[in-house]
């Protein structure tokens, strides 16, 4: 099956029987494609005794995320790879490096347009990105907060980063953006945490001293991880209450993904749940034995994603805790499964651009 099949159809409107059927006929030409073309991942393959003897996607083999800091695997030949992407880490951290040829580069960016698109209309519209822009400087090999950066960006057709290279808001800057573009839907997008420190934390000390600022017409993304907000007792109830109370911010999503899986995000909804699209899917196993959660029984994420051609990337056991909330019955209509996030396991390594920043953040 060809990926631009998959584009044609909009990114949840399957039901569970309809979307299993396609998924699963993609993740298993994937894995033969793979299989074929990178021999350390034939190796893996090889090596595995059974799969969990389940049927469907929860039978495609899966790898664990962190193998990527330690092999670099790859299914095209090197003078194919136009990009190589590294996932966040603290200092001393080893990275993961994502190898990626023109399709499945061009394929992330097209999932992305179709998944964001759906949550905020297909017209390209003003941004407001809070972040500085040096982060963006290298295009052939930049992190995942780069990535994140330049992926969202697509959806800007005037930009604007609200912060510096010391990470101190614009003020000025901000004021004559929105006040050029008044009246119009304006796009913020920035890290879970640097919006809280950077940018919320700043219009609170401003409107303390008189100085206000009306975001109500604007839409907020944002993403990277909650740990460090949350060891601050600061929630997702908080954080889109203390927002809307300081600039009148109410749209506002997270979202959930990786630099492993670049393109295949789970946004969140207007209630509060994380969905996975036509181009992914997610599946909650127990730790003991891998075997599958069923809704409400936590245990690891595992993420299957349609996109990564160019690296054995479609089937990965990520280190973090989820819960399945449902499937084909979000009140927000969406088809397809919806979950939420509890947090990273128990010694996991930090890797979410939000809270590797956080982490080394003084």
């Amino acid at each position: 099956m060809e990926f631009e099949s998959l584009l044609q159809l909009e990114p949840y409107s399957l039901t569970k029987r309809e979307k299993e059927a396609l998924l699963f006929q993609r993740l298993e030409e994937l894995t033969q494609h793979h299989r074929e073309n990178c021999p350390a991942y034939a190796r893996i393959l090889d090596s595995f005794s059974g799969g969990p003897g389940a049927p469907g996607c929860e039978a495609i083999p899966f790898l664990p995320v962190r193998l990527f800091k330690e092999l670099s695997l790859c299914s095209v030949t090197p003078e194919a790879v136009v990009k190589t992407m590294t996932s966040s880490g603290t200092s001393g951290q080893a990275v993961s490096r994502i190898l990626l040829d023109r399709a499945t580069a061009s394929n992330q960016q097209k999932a992305l347009v179709k998944i964001v698109s759906s949550f905020t209309g297909s017209g390209r519209m003003p941004m407001i990105i809070i972040d500085c822009p040096s982060v963006v400087k290298d295009r052939r090999m930049f992190s995942a907060r780069g990535a994140g950066i330049l992926g969202f960006s697509i959806f800007g057709a005037k930009k604007f980063y609200a912060l510096d290279d010391k990470m101190r808001l614009d003020v000025e800057g901000l004021r004559d953006f929105l006040e050029i573009h008044q009246g119009k839907t304006i796009l913020l997008f920035g890290f879970t945490f640097m919006v809280w420190q950077h940018f919320y934390q700043e219009l609170l000390r401003l409107r303390a001293g008189g100085a206000a600022f009306d975001l109500s017409g604007c839409i907020l993304i944002h993403g990277g991880g909650w740990k460090k907000l949350q060891s601050e007792a600061v929630g997702q109830g908080d954080f889109h209450d203390r927002l809307r109370e300081v600039c009148g911010l109410d749209r506002i999503h997270d979202y959930y993904g990786m630099v492993e899986q670049t393109g295949s995000i789970y946004m969140q909804c207007e209630h509060g749940h994380l969905h996975a699209s036509m181009f992914s899917d997610v599946i909650i196993r127990r730790p003991l034995d891998f075997g599958v959660c069923g809704v409400g029984e936590p245990g690891i994420i595992q993420v299957l994603s349609t996109i990564p051609e160019s690296y054995p990337g479609h089937s990965l056991l990520t280190e973090d805790e989820g819960v399945l909330l449902g499937e084909d019955s979000c009140p927000c209509g969406r088809k397809g499964k919806y979950f939420k996030v509890n947090g990273r396991l128990k010694h996991a390594e930090l890797r979410g651009c939000s809270d590797t920043y956080a982490a080394g953040y003084q």
